[in-house]
């Protein structure tokens, strides 16, 4: 596999777990083909809470593929070289992609001028207020504009580097670095962030149980009854509680599930459409078409022949 070398570009003021997780996903291992390296305008940074010595500096991020800018404090103004070489990364046509706040940097370069965009929901208002050119979408986990790429808070920029991960290695390799990190199955960009919410009773139980029987039966009849009955819980009761958990609908849940194992049915095996769509549950070939054409603009086959190697 050709090598595909990622940035992190680490600011003073990074936040540590913003950090960590394109530092950990990107890192080398057999079944990727990324080469990353943690950068940054001086040898040291400050986090928030201690020193790191880098790596790698700005002209590892002019070399790079992909560029990441992982979130810091959004007062502390980035330094001029660092605008620079990120608008020159985007000019190149470069990957730029942000964590949480690190969108206050791309924007800042001029390079979310005109697409949309989010960041971290505390500081949402501001980055609008402060970069009018940017179209600020709200209440979702991730953005991807092609070559530029932006997510909420801390846990989203997993989601956001996984999407990464299968848009250039297929699904089948973003579902092994997953089960790795034994981070939650892929949660598509629109679903909408964790915004401040009411504690759950006590008393009250996580439906990750359910998630999980669920994602073991894709291939069969998942209701919305039986998934409420297998929660103990009713269906109206269920929906609210599903919902303030992962951030989408249970039934819209169960299509991104059903698709990512459609993905990785057609990478991994030799089985026909037909029967890829019965095994993840979405019944019929033609079902199974209309939904990667409506998600991923595609068919199952040209995925396929894509991911197939």
């Amino acid at each position: 596999m050709t090598v595909h070398r990622v940035a992190v570009l680490a600011l003073d003021g990074v936040i540590p777990m913003d950090l960590a997780i394109p530092a950990q996903i990107f890192s080398a291992r057999p079944e990727t083909s990324y080469e990353m390296t943690v950068c940054g305008p001086a040898p040291r940074v400050r986090t928030t809470g201690f020193d790191l010595v880098l790596e790698g500096d700005l002209e590892q991020v002019r070399a790079a593929d992909t560029v990441i800018v992982p979130g810091c404090d959004p007062l502390l103004p980035p330094p001029r070289a660092v605008l620079d070489v990120l608008a020159e990364a985007r000019d190149r046509g470069r990957r730029v992609t942000s964590i949480c706040t690190g969108a206050f940097v791309l924007a800042a370069a001029g390079v979310l001028d005109g697409l949309h965009a989010t960041t971290h929901w505390k500081y949402i208002d501001d980055f609008e207020r402060d970069y009018p050119a940017v179209e600020v979408d709200r209440d979702v986990l991730y953005v991807d504009e092609g070559d530029v790429l932006t997510s909420a808070g801390v846990c989203c920029g997993i989601d956001l580097c996984l999407h990464i991960v299968r848009r250039d290695l297929g699904a089948a390799v973003a579902n092994e670095v997953a089960r790795g990190l034994v981070a939650a199955p892929h949660r598509d960009g629109g679903q909408a962030q964790y915004v401040p919410a009411p504690v759950a009773d006590a008393g009250d139980a996580s439906l990750a149980e359910t998630r999980g029987w669920a994602l073991g039966r894709l291939d069969q009849s998942l209701t919305l009854r039986v998934l409420a009955r297998h929660a103990g819980m009713s269906q109206r009761s269920f929906i609210r509680r599903f919902t303030d958990e992962t951030g989408t609908t249970p039934l819209q849940w169960l299509v991104t599930a059903r698709l990512s194992l459609a993905r990785e049915l057609l990478e991994t095996t030799d089985h026909s459409v037909d029967r890829v769509a019965r095994d993840c549950g979405l019944g019929t070939a033609a079902n199974l078409r209309l939904h990667f054409h409506r998600t991923l603009g595609t068919t199952p086959t040209a995925y396929r022949r894509t991911f197939t190697h």
